[in-house]
């Protein structure tokens, strides 16, 4: 592994930031539509629950909307090329247990069959990770893990 995977490991947690961006604009545009379709039909009681629900779904959509645009301007930070020695955003970290990299939670990513995690450095294991360099351990969750490489 070299910087090269951390190239190709950003590019894929940027495409599923930016995919998560595009649902849930895509989701904002369609209870607006279907907001500007509801007609108030003389069960007063049914449509302002069908509103209620659209605007809860759309507070959703919001929030989930506005994470994924503070997650794209975290990867934004973050230099995909450069070789770190200790653990800290934009590493690749190799352990016994599994490979992560620290960016932004956009989950399991897959790069030429190899499973790579990638996590938040305030998420548990991230704040765990931080400052660790090859060679050391840490424990998540009751599970210790063996740093191989940190890149």
């Amino acid at each position: 592994m070299n910087t090269e995977t951390k190239t190709r490991l950003f590019k894929l947690c940027t495409d599923a930031i930016k995919q998560r961006i595009e649902n849930a604009q895509l989701a904002l545009a369609e209870i607006q539509e279907a907001t500007e379709n509801e007609t108030k039909s003389s069960a007063g009681d049914k449509y302002e629950t069908s509103r209620e629900m659209m605007q809860q779904e759309t507070d959703r959509n919001m929030l989930m909307l506005n994470e994924a645009n503070k997650q794209l301007v975290i990867l934004n930070g973050i230099n995909a090329g450069s070789a770190n020695t200790s653990a800290d955003t934009g590493s690749l970290v190799v352990t016994d247990k599994g490979n992560f990299y620290i960016s932004v939670s956009a989950g399991t990513l897959t790069l030429e069959s190899q499973k790579y995690f990638a996590v938040s450095i305030s998420s548990p294991i991230g704040v765990q990770l931080r400052g660790k360099k090859t060679g050391e351990s840490f424990s998540v969750n009751g599970n210790q893990y063996q740093i191989k490489q940190v890149l």
